[in-house]
Formats: structure tokens, C-alpha cells, sequence
């Protein structure tokens, strides 16, 4: 007669098949997993090499360049894979005998869902990178949507992949007005991940409560800050995602996450390099206030093949903050699978223990029995996921805010 006992391949394969369905953002831009760990195990602080897409000039005439100008360069950026979360669970060995279902109910499910909201809230985080931002004022509705969109174009982001993560009251918005257009048959077929309500606009629609919510600082709305320095500044595209903005006369505070343009800094068409005659927008990377230098992404580059921005920041120039100051704004996140990855590595399998290591879509779920109670027959179990996240691409997205 066969054994109904559950293994801990059985539980561990259920397991990451819970907690990957209820990812709604992490699933849906790029997981990146290195089996090099697989035997040794890899250690909190360890690294992940990304590379982005390649980049080229062109040139006229017959005359071809040479040199640094016709390196074909590719850009890498380290994710290192820093967070280790893990949910800790005790049954008896009766219920190891259960059916999977009825363990999945009682156990998994509770489990996963746990360790899906701190995973999904640690990515989350990274909406402080993006600059591209809509201020779609006390609600959020379509036409937001379709400008968060355009950011997303102009950028010459993929038409797939491409997705809309609303906050809880974007999604009572959005859906109260466009509930008519979330009922095609096919897309309802479709609906097997948590919170997916459907496509239209270009976007596949998620409802996400784990999206933060921002308090923009008291320079909000203003532009008190001037550039200051003698030389025009700009950034590297070697640190495409991160620039130090030298500044001055400001005295409010600037928060982690505000979003600011420069004047006569417009931003460029990726391939041709003409300007759209629009202010690039910067976002900023940590708190700030007075004299000095900001952090903020991207990195301003104003020539050469990886040219995002029309002109250096010259001196003297104003810097003006989009929104009202001290304000609270719920946020939502328009973006294409590009804009991000996140990564998990293999955690060592422990001697002298059961243990088991799974891998689905990019990401590495390990589980670990070791004590036993004898006393209570009960089972300590430990469900770990060791993994780092970076912004790829920023202009890849855009995020907005409402009150």
C-alpha cells in the first residue's frame, strides 16, 4: 500500500507555487537566479551580475569612427542578494499525513501569503527610483493611466509586458470607471494571479496594497534650489541610475522619493537624441535640506550614444518640485517588465538536517526541518527566500500619485 505521508519535496514544490502566484509585482519584472550557488549555498551579501542592453552611436558620412567610439559597451549592473526572510512553522506528524490540499489550506497558504507581502513590500521600495511621475490630483483615473503610459513610450519601452499596479483606491477609481471594459472573456480566463482584474489600455491591471505611500517634503511645488556649481554638471552613464546634483539658496527639506525637473533640461528621444521639449524629470534618492548635494536618479547625460537629456545642468538654474508641499499621496505604478529585477540565490542545504530546495521562474525557495518534539510531536520547520532587487531601467516606469 502506498505511503500517504508528505514529503518535504511535496511541501516545498506547493510552497513556491503559492507564494509565485501571489507575487503580483515581483513575478512580473525580471528574476534572475544563479544555480553557481546550488552546491555550496550561497551567503547574504553575495552578488548577481546583470547585464543591460546594448546602446550604439551612429555616424555620417563615409568615414567610420574608431577607438572608444566604436567600442561596442555593456553596461553591468551588481545585484547583490542582501534580505533573507523566512516564516517558521510547527505541526505534528499527524498532519503530515493529510492530503496536500487540506495541508495547503491550513499551513502553506497562511504561510506564503506572509512571506509573499514582505517580499512584495521590500520591491516595492524601489517606486522612490522612478522620476517619470503623473500627478493625477484627489483620484485616480484613465487619462492618468494613459499618461503614465506615454512616459513608458517615449521611452520606447516594449508594448509587452507592460503593467499597472494599483494602490486600493486607484483601484476602486479605475474600476468604478471602466468596469464595463474588464469583462472580455478571454482576459477573465486569465485571471489566475491575486489581485488581477484585467487588460485594457495597453496594461494588465493588479490591485496591490503593499504599494507605499508617499509625504512629499516642504520644498514641494517649489523651486528655491538653484544649481551651483561654476562648470555645467552632469552625470556618468557608467552609474546610469544614481548622480550627485550640486546645489544652493534652498533651505526646505526635500524628501526621498520628490520629484523634480531642471530648468532648460528637457528630455531627448532615446534614438535620435532630439528634444521633446518636455523637462526631464529627476527623482530624489535621500532626504536633503540646505546647501549641497542632492542624490537623485537617473544620471543626467548630455551627449554621446547613452544621451538621455538635452543639456547639461548649467549654474544658476532653478530646480522645481512637482507637487504641494507636506503632502500625503497614495501612489500607484505604471511599468514594464525592464524596469526591474530581482534575484534570489540557492541557501545551503544544512548537514544533520531534512532539507529541501526548490526553483521556479527565477526564484529559489528552501526548506529545513531540524528539531523534533517529542514530548508534543510537533515538527520545526523553516521556509527561507535569500534575494536582492535593483531598478534596471527607471525611465521604464512611471508612478502616480494621488490624494
Amino acid at each position: 500500500m502506498a505511503s500517504n505521508l508528505l514529503t518535504l519535496d511535496m511541501i516545498t514544490n506547493e510552497s513556491l507555487m503559492v507564494l509565485h502566484q501571489k507575487l503580483n509585482f515581483v513575478t512580473n519584472i525580471h528574476t534572475e537566479y544563479d544555480d553557481s550557488f546550488a552546491k555550496e549555498g550561497a551567503k547574504i551579501g553575495d552578488d548577481l551580475r546583470i547585464r543591460l542592453p546594448m546602446e550604439y552611436g551612429t555616424g555620417t558620412g563615409p568615414t567610420m569612427a574608431t577607438g572608444t567610439g566604436a567600442d561596442s559597451l555593456q553596461r553591468k549592473v551588481t545585484l547583490t542578494v542582501n534580505t533573507q526572510r523566512h516564516v517558521p512553522m510547527r505541526f505534528t506528524s499527524k498532519e503530515l499525513t493529510m492530503s496536500i490540499d487540506d495541508f495547503k489550506e491550513r499551513h502553506i497558504d497562511p504561510a506564503m501569503s506572509r512571506l509573499a507581502a514582505m517580499i512584495e513590500s521590500d520591491a516595492l521600495s524601489m517606486v522612490d527610483e522612478v522620476a517619470n511621475q503623473v500627478a493625477a490630483g484627489t483620484a485616480c483615473n484613465f487619462a492618468d493611466i494613459m499618461q503614465g503610459g506615454k512616459h513608458l513610450s517615449d521611452a520606447l519601452a516594449p508594448r509587452d509586458n507592460r503593467y499597472a499596479l494599483l494602490d486600493t483606491q486607484a483601484n476602486v477609481d479605475m474600476v468604478s470607471e471602466l468596469k464595463g471594459l474588464f469583462n472580455d472573456r478571454k482576459e477573465i480566463s486569465k485571471m489566475y494571479k491575486e489581485g488581477q482584474m484585467g487588460r485594457t489600455g495597453g496594461f494588465d491591471f493588479f490591485e496591490n496594497t503593499l504599494l507605499p505611500s508617499h509625504t512629499s517634503g516642504a520644498e514641494g511645488g517649489g523651486s528655491a534650489y538653484l544649481t551651483n556649481k561654476a562648470t555645467a554638471q552632469v552625470g556618468s552613464y557608467t552609474s546610469p541610475n544614481s548622480m550627485n546634483l550640486i546645489v544652493d539658496t534652498g533651505t526646505k527639506t526635500v524628501k526621498e522619493g520628490d520629484v523634480f525637473t531642471i530648468e532648460d533640461v528637457y528630455d531627448v528621444h532615446p534614438e535620435t537624441k532630439a528634444s521633446t521639449g518636455e523637462l526631464k524629470q529627476f527623482t530624489v534618492l535621500a532626504d536633503f535640506t540646505g546647501a549641497g548635494t542632492i542624490t537623485c536618479s537617473p544620471a543626467l547625460v548630455a551627449t554621446g550614444r547613452y544621451q538621455n537629456a538635452s543639456a547639461a545642468a548649467a549654474n544658476d538654474k532653478k530646480l522645481t518640485f512637482v507637487g504641494a508641499a507636506s503632502t500625503a499621496y497614495k501612489q500607484s505604478l505604471l511599468f514594464q517588465k525592464g524596469f526591474a529585477v530581482f534575484g534570489t540565490a540557492d541557501l545551503v542545504l544544512p548537514p544533520n538536517t531534512q532539507a529541501s530546495r526548490k526553483v521556479y521562474d527565477g526564484i529559489s525557495l528552501r526548506l529545513v526541518h531540524n528539531a523534533y518534539d517529542v514530548v508534543k510531536d510537533r515538527l520545526y520547520t523553516r521556509l527561507d527566500v535569500l534575494y536582492g532587487y535593483k531598478v534596471l531601467r527607471p525611465q521604464l516606469a512611471s508612478k502616480v500619485q494621488h490624494t
